[in-house]
């Protein structure tokens, strides 16, 4: 995308809507182009991205009106070719599409079966998980049975739906009403895809889960490695991915699943200097010892002041690693950052902990000063 442009205006501007006119001026004799684009630039400039969306998916309507028995044929026939199905990942599409997704889900809630088939062909030219949630809400079983057949979809992309569109905490995304373990079965499926696109929506799905219920996300990602399905390697990313929140959090069961012990004997030594300024680095360096082979993952928490007195910890990833017998020495610098826009930073008495295989071994104080 050009720089220079905000992110609402590198997916939604002048050009792209002329792209879009022309798909649907090609599809339906009688969709008013010009009409169309003039209606959706009066506006587009000064919106917001979902109200775009939005604004778009208004304008497209009133330009094909009808239900979506009307629409649908003209719908698809507008839909350029499917994403390169030779690709495996970071293919998410044109965000153009995106208001057609927005577009059935308004008028197809008489008409679920043909809601979902165009959103089948939709998510092959761009994702459609936020369009396929109120449908979730409103005829669950109906479209988790769907789901199963899509598991074997010859598109990755579909495949991928059925993943993102029932994550319990799809950023963006109407919240649905599915229990934790309604999609489980399909995920159960879709972990041994051969696309990293669609092990990863696992892996985010599963990550959304532990937030509520870490015990039932260990239980699966323990099951699944036991079944042997997923190639070893690409099975162990996935439940890096998946638990790296319950990682975050130092749980127990996390850091034994990924080969961590949390009793592991071994010392720790944090060395940091008494003093850092906003706008520079804190240098500092953790000795490690350990009197056998030890897995280690290591993170760090900065206890960071906030207005108010209140204090919001930060964890930090520094290193996943193995102690030798003997000693081991661990330097990381940790820009602090005095313009950044979603986190300002206070001057005062900050406490940093070092965070090995889920269990504080170490600790000190520095003090923050001001920016020069």
């Amino acid at each position: 995308m050009a720089q220079g442009y905000s992110l609402k205006d590198q997916l939604f501007n002048a050009e792209k809507i002329a792209y879009l006119a022309g798909l649907f001026g090609e599809a339906s004799g009688a969709f008013d182009r010009r009409g169309f684009e003039s209606r959706v630039m009066a506006r587009l400039p000064e919106l917001e991205l979902k109200e775009r969306i939005d604004w778009i998916a208004d304008c497209l309507a009133e330009a094909v009106p009808g239900d979506l028995q009307t629409v649908a044929p003209v719908i698809v026939s507008a839909l350029p070719d499917p994403l390169d199905p030779t690709l495996s990942d970071d293919d998410f599409g044109d965000f153009i599409f995106a208001p057609l997704g927005e577009w059935v889900a308004r008028v197809g809630a008489d008409d679920l079966d043909l809601s979902l088939d165009v959103l089948a062909e939709l998510t092959q030219r761009f994702s459609m998980e936020w369009a396929i949630r109120p449908f979730l809400n409103a005829g669950p079983s109906r479209v988790l049975d769907r789901m199963e057949a899509w598991c074997d979809h010859d598109s990755y992309h579909v495949r991928r739906l059925v993943s993102e569109g029932t994550r319990p905490r799809l950023p963006w995304g109407q919240a649905v009403s599915l229990d934790l373990t309604d999609p489980l079965p399909l995920l159960d499926r879709l972990h041994a895809d051969p696309t990293r696109y669609v092990t990863r929506s696992v892996a985010n799905h599963l990550n959304d889960i532990a937030k509520k219920d870490a015990d039932l996300v260990l239980g699966r990602v323990s099951g699944w490695r036991a079944r042997g399905q997923q190639e070893a390697e690409e099975l162990r990313w996935m439940t890096g991915h998946a638990l790296r929140g319950l990682v975050k959090q130092g749980h127990p069961g996390a850091m034994k699943e990924l080969g961590y012990d949390p009793d592991a004997k071994l010392s720790a030594v944090l060395h940091l200097p008494g003093t850092a300024r906003i706008g520079e680095a804190l240098a500092f360096t953790v000795d490690l010892t350990a009197s056998r082979p030890t897995p280690v993952l290591v993170d760090y928490v900065i206890h960071f002041q906030r207005p108010g007195g209140k204090v919001s910890p930060k964890v930090h990833k520094l290193k996943q690693t193995r102690i030798e017998t003997g000693e081991l020495s661990l330097s990381k610098k940790h820009k602090l950052k005095g313009n950044a826009t979603t986190f300002k930073l206070v001057p005062g008495s900050h406490l940093i902990e070092v965070q090995i295989n889920g269990r504080t071994r170490a600790s000190a104080t520095f003090d923050l000063l001001p920016e020069r």
